[in-house]
């Protein structure tokens, strides 16, 4: 059984998404982020960064924090959505250090703060919207991110590019 510890966000998303593609049981538990539940003692102790999403596995008592790490963990439990580790790598990299973190960026700028740094919501919505135009352009040349089968990396850049309307692009 896997707890998964999370919160109704685009990283705490992509790890629910992959417990019911490879079926596996599992327990939610929500962290409410604007409680700051993140920063609870007892929470701490299994996200050093205080961040969701976290699962449990009682199968052999691992903890696994972060998004990649977590569907890296369960893609290799399941031995799904993880068959040519290089590409899918890279891709599920590109969502992880550029895509999110970008994304994240510009709804801060745009939705949570605007007007506060006209630098900032133009800067994050330029970035924004060739990333957009990036992903477009590899999906126009392959079926999935990382070729012609759906994996991990897919799994991770879904909620974001889900999000597309709000992001006010295009």
């Amino acid at each position: 059984m896997i707890e998964l510890y999370t919160a109704n966000t685009p990283n705490g998303k992509k790890i629910s998404i992959m417990l019911e593609e490879i079926g596996y049981k599992y327990n939610v538990n929500t962290i409410d982020l604007n409680k700051g539940d993140q920063f609870k003692p007892d929470f701490k102790k299994i996200s050093p960064f205080s961040k969701i999403p976290v699962i449990k596995d009682s199968d052999n008592n691992e903890i696994v924090f972060e998004s990649g790490a977590i569907l890296i963990y369960l893609a290799e439990k399941s031995g799904k959505y993880f068959d040519n580790k290089n590409i899918i790598t890279q891709w599920l990299m590109a969502q992880m250090g550029y895509v999110g973190p970008i994304l994240g960026q510009h709804h801060q700028f745009h939705h949570y703060n605007p007007g506060k740094s006209e630098f900032g919501e133009q800067r994050y919505f330029k970035i924004s919207t060739s990333i957009y135009k990036n992903l477009d352009e590899r999906l126009s040349a392959s079926k999935y991110l990382a070729g012609e089968h759906y994996t991990i990396a897919d799994i991770a850049t879904f909620p974001w590019i889900a999000r597309h309307d709000w992001h006010d692009i295009g």
